[in-house]
């Protein structure tokens, strides 16, 4: 290493490199995260720095990060044994400031925030790398005259969609609060989860489409669209998106991809906020939808919601699945979900976990489901 930086200190004496290029390339011979003997080590260039720390979604206490080491040449680092199989997200803070790992082209967005990606291989996390056949993944724009937009939802097709014939089912997977269009396919790995059950021939093939679940926004805040300012406790806007997956998404699906138009092929989904527009959306349009998978999301019983589960279960379904963490922070919901479902006589399952509020679950819920559709 010393030789290595003398070698680097005379080139830029020499003026055959600067100083930018110097510290690009520093930064592409660090290796971080590395994975070896059972153990993983960070590391990030921060020569200046008083001091860096490690916060890591693996930690039960991320306030008190642990400190990392500083070396000779400025490189802090800081190893530990490898956690349980998941994706896990970190960051390095330095002299107080959040900063992700230069070293690590591996990131996933969620909202507003960009985060460095640490995925542990195991049993767990064998669908979240890509698969041998892989689909498609497209951006779509579609007109919405429900909402009065020019939006765009992101539409995964099968390996083999645009050389066939053939037509296919659809699950509409919708987001959280706070996500947006590209949730799903960031941090839900759908794509790679798709692509495995299918090529495993675990899961149909069929189109996953994921719309946009905020009603004012043309598309993910990170294209600096204009928004619309819509009032959520107006009644004539309350349920608007849900009015607009059911009039304008999949009536566009249905006109401009070969899907399978009628009820038992369409499936929806959608996590926490995305949850609720699973609840609303099919008691609002009984029989349109014929799998019913809300996860970490519920309602409590009233004599509307039972009016409404006797609709849905007049139309008839083919599976009502609701999924949620015991240490959820909406887990009392859930229940009352589950408890309504069977007061009002609906045939179900409640797929109960351990964890919370997470895309752990959630990645976990998609690839329990995704083999239980259109079957």
């Amino acid at each position: 290493m010393k030789k290595l930086t003398l070698i680097i200190a005379s080139l830029l004496l020499a003026g055959f490199v600067s100083a930018q290029e110097i510290q690009n390339f520093q930064r592409q011979a660090i290796v971080s995260p590395e994975i070896k003997d059972g153990r993983v080590t960070f590391r990030i260039q921060a020569s200046n720095a008083r001091e860096v720390k490690l916060s890591g979604s693996w930690m039960a206490d991320r306030a008190n990060a642990p400190a990392m080491n500083k070396d000779e040449n400025g490189v802090w680092s800081y190893t530990i044994p490898i956690p349980e199989p998941e994706i896990y997200t970190y960051a390095f803070v330095i002299d107080g400031v959040m900063k992700n790992d230069d070293a690590n082209i591996m990131v996933q967005r969620d909202g507003r925030n960009f985060l460095s990606m640490l995925l542990v291989d195991g049993p767990v996390t064998a669908n979240y790398r890509e698969a041998s056949k892989r689909g498609n993944v497209n951006n779509v724009w579609y007109d919405s005259p429900t909402l009065g937009l020019n939006r765009r939802m992101i539409i995964y097709t099968p390996y083999g969609y645009e050389k066939g014939k053939e037509k296919y089912p659809v699950l509409y997977l919708l987001h959280g609060g706070g996500g947006d269009e590209e949730a799903w396919i960031s941090m839900g790995r759908t794509a790679q989860i798709m692509d495995n059950l299918i090529e495993q021939g675990k899961a149909k093939p069929m189109l996953v489409v994921m719309p946009n679940g905020n009603p004012g926004q043309q598309a993910a805040q990170t294209l600096f669209l204009p928004e619309k300012q819509l009032d959520r406790a107006d009644p004539a806007t309350a349920n608007i998106y849900i009015h607009s997956i059911a009039k304008d998404i999949v009536p566009y699906i249905e006109k401009n991809y070969r899907v399978i138009a009628n009820s038992a092929n369409r499936a929806v989904s959608g996590l926490s906020m995305g949850g609720g527009h699973t609840i609303s959306l099919t008691n609002n349009y009984p029989g349109m939808f014929q799998y019913i998978l809300p996860l970490s999301m519920g309602m409590a019983e009233s004599p509307e919601l039972n009016t409404q589960l006797q609709a849905v279960k007049k139309a008839g379904y083919k599976l009502y699945w609701l999924a949620c963490g015991k240490d959820d922070f909406v887990w009392a919901r859930a229940q009352e979900l589950d408890a309504a479902l069977t007061k009002n006589g609906l045939t179900h399952t409640f797929h109960v976990t351990d964890g919370g509020h997470t895309w752990a679950n959630w990645r976990k819920y998609l690839n329990t489901f995704a083999p239980m559709l259109f079957k």
